[in-house]
């Protein structure tokens, strides 16, 4: 049950996304933005019979200029009441439903924080649902501080009487006390840290407003191995995933692409939602043909100028309200387990990724934002 991404994602026509990557390159070599490059730009670089093709460079330019100004909007969930022939998402149905699925109990504000807020203040029904507990990411530290915190409560409130939090208490220290490097977790810390990374998300949705009701944690099965290599998938994590879809119907599904992902559980959740979405079209589900499924990618990398399909600008206030969501995983930190080689934190990775794109779409002679999210359509 393993798909080939960059097989099934079915992008603009072949020649269209060469033509994009062409232009791109020429102007990045060029220094120049698209609508100044000219005959001899393109005949110095070999790429003269695309001026052939299209009768000039400035027809060139132009064709790929829209192209690129077509991907870009403040509206993802589409615009009411307005012309969409070239707009990414289409207008209506208004509001839309929404499922934003996170592989971890963070990449959904990590990946497209922006575009979450976007879609909740224009109105649309925004369901985020968190595919793992993201349990084996939250460092022992983190465990102790909050049974400190529960010692203390129980110490101050109940004067300790409270016998299930003195035992566990006691057993969780001494687990922890006793812990070598590479130790495994038993299951009360692994069920810790998931609640850890549970309240972290619902903090960064209740700062999102995004309800309870509409948050959802499914804990796929895959993930609970206690230990970097997953289970692999499995019926019982398509079945989750296909249950939630049944319950809301969505108009919209955003789904992780980032195949950098160093230890590929990004790539399974993905793997989880296309094959659910394959078993209710099997079905028959209605809603299955009113839906569009979006792919962004997370914390490592960007998609290629070539394959973007929607790029959602924020100004600076927008981008300093995504960090503070991000900010609201405070497990995720410096303390994270797996940060990688980067030393950036999650959030400036973010910030700089997104900074990156909206400064080569201003190189290119596009609108200047402060920063940007991409994402590419997936066709079901």
């Amino acid at each position: 049950m393993n798909l080939n991404l960059t097989s099934t994602i079915n992008f603009e026509s072949i020649a269209k996304r060469q033509l994009r990557k062409q232009v791109v390159d020429l102007c990045l070599a060029t220094g120049k933005p698209i609508l100044k490059l000219s005959t001899r730009d393109y005949m110095d670089h070999g790429l003269y019979e695309l001026v052939e093709e299209y009768g000039s460079a400035g027809l060139v330019n132009i064709e790929v200029f829209n192209i690129l100004q077509h991907t870009i909007t403040g509206w993802p969930g589409g615009k009411p009441n307005a012309d969409d022939s070239t707009r990414p998402e289409r207008a209506l149905p208004y509001p839309k439903r929404v499922i934003v699925f996170s592989p971890h109990p963070d990449d959904d504000v990590i990946s497209m924080g922006g575009t979450i807020r976007r879609l909740v203040q224009q109105k649309h029904d925004v369901h985020i649902a968190y595919q793992t507990s993201g349990n084996i990411a939250v460092g022992d530290e983190e465990v102790s501080r909050y049974m400190h915190f529960i010692n203390g409560f129980n110490q101050l409130f109940a004067d300790g009487a409270d016998e299930v939090i003195n035992k566990k208490y006691k057993e969780i220290r001494n687990f922890l006390k006793l812990k070598q490097l590479g130790d495994g977790d038993n299951r009360d810390v692994l069920t810790i840290k998931a609640l850890i990374r549970r309240g972290e998300a619902r903090n960064a949705c209740a700062y999102n407003r995004i309800p309870k009701s509409r948050i959802h944690f499914l804990d796929l099965p895959f993930y609970e191995s206690g230990r970097i290599e997953k289970h692999p998938l499995g019926e019982a994590d398509v079945r989750i995933v296909e249950q939630l879809l049944q319950q809301v119907e969505p108009h919209q599904v955003f789904v992780a692409a980032d195949l950098a992902d160093p230890h590929g559980t990004h790539r399974v959740c993905t793997d989880a939602v296309l094959a659910a979405i394959d078993e209710q079209r099997r079905k028959h589900a209605k809603w299955v043909d009113d839906c569009r499924v979006w792919m962004y990618r997370g914390a490592w990398s960007e998609w290629e100028i070539e394959n973007i399909e929607m790029c959602v600008p924020m100004s600076p206030e927008e981008l300093r309200e995504k960090r503070n969501a991000i900010l609201r995983h405070q497990s995720q930190m410096e303390s994270a387990p797996f940060l990688g080689n980067d030393e950036r934190l999650f959030w400036q990775r973010a910030e700089d990724r997104n900074k990156a794109t909206a400064q080569l779409y201003d190189d290119l002679g596009l609108a200047c934002y402060e920063a940007m999210e991409a994402f590419a359509e997936y066709r079901i």
